[in-house]
């Protein structure tokens, strides 16, 4: 790879970085490049991406970004899952991948600018996703009102049947 080639990949590379939510840093040996296209696909549906890079380019790239605290795990051969969007789904996929390709050790990752490593990635697999977390807070949301209304509608209904037997007892006592 010439100098310019390096250069641009490093730009490109620090680009991806600053844009991350979570990266996980990955040793990739001995897996076949069938199964590593396969962990590519899966990234990339969950909006995410696999990329593989020497470390002396990852460490050029990480300058300045979040993913800086992954410098001292940057031994032996190196590849960051970069997750833009939900980490929980990046960690989910790759646990998932590892359970059933064993070669696929992970070193450790950045989540918020801090440190997380593999038990913590772990722990983060087994969270619900965005979406249930968002459901979960709307349905806490709407409780109260909907409670608020059920109590007045109890009230309202209590005084209706109030009425009615008034309406019984005078009917029954005229007859």
């Amino acid at each position: 790879m010439k100098r310019a080639e390096k250069e641009e990949a490093v730009r490109d590379l620090h680009a991806k970085l600053e844009q991350s939510q979570a990266t996980v840093l990955v040793d990739y040996r001995g897996l076949k490049v069938e199964a590593l296209n396969a962990l590519r696909l899966q990234l990339r549906n969950s909006r995410a991406e696999y990329k593989v890079a020497k470390n002396n380019l990852i460490k050029l790239a990480a300058e300045g970004t979040d993913a800086a605290v992954l410098r001292n795990y940057l031994t032996g051969p190196c590849a960051l899952a970069i997750g833009y969007d939900d980490p929980v789904t990046m960690a989910k996929v790759l646990i998932e991948f590892a359970k059933s390709n064993l070669n696929l050790e992970i070193k450790g990752g950045v989540l918020q600018g801090k440190f997380i490593s593999e038990d913590d990635i772990k722990s983060l697999a087994t969270l619900p996703g965005r979406e249930v977390l968002l459901g979960k807070l709307l349905s806490v949301l709407v409780s109260p009102p909907t409670g608020l209304v059920q109590v007045f509608s109890g009230i309202i209904r209590k005084f209706l049947y109030t009425l009615k037997a008034i309406q019984d007892q005078k009917t029954a006592s005229s007859s």
